[in-house]
């Protein structure tokens, strides 16, 4: 459940703003407030199954833009890409600790960590 809902809430921060306010609203407070589907009908003046209906159609179109954009899914395979080339460069920065250290690697391999910090935010 908490994989669902992370996969969600990444797909709502890609996409969200295809979705209708109403839709925004009802969803932010189901996946980011974890509120209950009765809470959240209480909040909206509409029916616990109206609640469900307008989430599940929120979904959908989340689910569907990712089918066919993928941007979620290049964005966590950057992800991993920049974590290997950030630990690499720190193995680096360690072999070149040892015996004779060489200044230019040094700095480069400092180059490599701050450019994957900055892809990273």
């Amino acid at each position: 459940m908490k994989s669902d809902t992370f996969h969600m809430s990444m797909l709502f921060d890609f996409y969200g703003e295809l979705l209708t306010e109403k839709q925004k609203e009802l969803f932010n407070l189901y996946y980011n407030e974890d509120m209950s589907l009765t809470e959240i009908s209480e909040i909206a003046g509409i029916t616990r199954q109206g609640v469900r209906d307008a989430i599940v159609r929120a979904e959908s179109v989340l689910r569907d833009t990712e089918d066919r954009l993928r941007l979620v899914r290049r964005y966590a395979g950057i992800q991993k890409d920049a974590d290997q080339i950030a630990q690499a460069a720190q193995r680096i920065m360690a072999a070149n600790s040892v015996g004779s250290r060489n200044a230019e690697i040094a700095r480069q391999a400092d180059v490599i960590l701050k450019t994957v910090s900055h892809l990273s935010e």
